[in-house]
């Protein structure tokens, strides 16, 4: 019944079609640069993003009056801000401007850090949120406005580098602000979900079921560690552990023996990771053994280099991949 509902969902295929078909000014232009680890943020007294986003900093817009950048989804949906994608590029913003000292990177990084001040709301459940304001297709439609745990992460990223670089205490308060949302369960109104083992989960989308979201679960996390070293905050280390645990625990599932799965949607059919994702999947890793030192993140970092290197696993992942978007999302 889903896949008759999704078939007959002429909006949801016609705005795929022409993003993907005329990716030059859709929001594919900024989602799909090649991801890459910013060796530099590893070292002693950097305060640089762990991934490069260089790509993101040469996205061509649409941008706003002050500069923040907006996507193009096509169809329906139009010209739209995403705070996760305004976060991303103020992060390759403020990279560029410690890598180069170009004092305008840091201007456009605070351009994008003050929308995220000036945009923080509280959702229905009281917690304070960066809201998505147009509807999304994904396992379950996203009704606007929505939020995600990858956004609140981002932002929080974003705005300790700038709290200190400008020494501003508004970036401050408003990270001290959307974590609170990131240690409150989905049912109120945040983005933690603890499963019935006791898995601590941080959710891209908030769905029921949830269907944890690996590359979103992971971004968010840096902006937990990101936080929880800037403002010595006991919470924010007790989700880094006990999310890193839930990533010991689980991470096995994401492995479906010549790929790697993009969520664990509860459907018929597994959701692999496209090349992008699987690709950014292995940045992770690498990034997430760097931080936390654990030696499983080693393993899937060697074990999905391995399944992106034979032609026969990216033709097998090619074609699933191709299947389940069309039937699904």
């Amino acid at each position: 019944m889903r896949a008759l509902n999704k078939a007959m969902n002429w909006n949801y295929y016609k705005r795929i079609f022409q993003a993907y078909l005329t990716r030059k000014g859709s929001q594919l232009s900024f989602w799909h640069e090649i991801p890459a680890v910013n060796d530099v943020a590893f070292a002693n007294g950097s305060d640089q993003f762990y991934m490069t986003f260089y790509d993101k900093t040469n996205y061509e817009g649409p941008f706003d009056d002050a500069g923040v950048p907006m996507l193009d989804y096509r169809g329906i949906i139009g010209c739209q801000y995403n705070p996760i994608a305004i976060a991303q590029y103020g992060l390759g913003c403020f990279n560029r401007f410690r890598s180069e000292g170009d004092t305008s990177w840091l201007m456009r990084a605070r351009s994008t850090a003050d929308w995220l001040v000036n945009n923080l709301d509280r959702n229905e459940s009281k917690q304070w949120v960066w809201m998505h304001h147009f509807d999304w297709e994904y396992y379950k439609k996203l009704g606007a406005p929505w939020y995600s745990g990858l956004a609140q992460g981002q932002g929080i990223a974003l705005l300790v580098r700038m709290a200190r670089a400008c020494n501003e205490q508004k970036y401050a308060n408003v990270a001290d602000r959307a974590f609170e949302a990131m240690i409150v369960s989905v049912d109120g109104g945040g983005t933690l979900f603890i499963d019935d083992k006791g898995n601590w989960w941080i959710e891209e989308y908030i769905t029921d079921p949830v269907t944890h979201i690996l590359n979103g679960m992971i971004w968010a996390l840096w902006g937990v560690y990101d936080y929880a070293a800037f403002s010595n905050n006991k919470h924010a280390s007790d989700l880094w552990q006990r999310c890193l645990l839930t990533l010991k625990n689980k991470l096995g599932l994401f492995d479906c023996g010549f790929w790697s799965l993009y969520d664990l949607a509860p459907l018929p059919k597994k959701n692999l990771t496209s090349s992008f994702y699987h690709q950014l999947h292995i940045v992770q890793m690498e990034i997430m053994f760097r931080l936390s030192g654990l030696s499983f993140f080693k393993e899937y970092l060697t074990q999905w280099t391995d399944y992106q290197a034979k032609w026969l696993c990216r033709k097998k992942a090619y074609v699933k991949k191709g299947v389940f978007k069309l039937t699904y999302y």
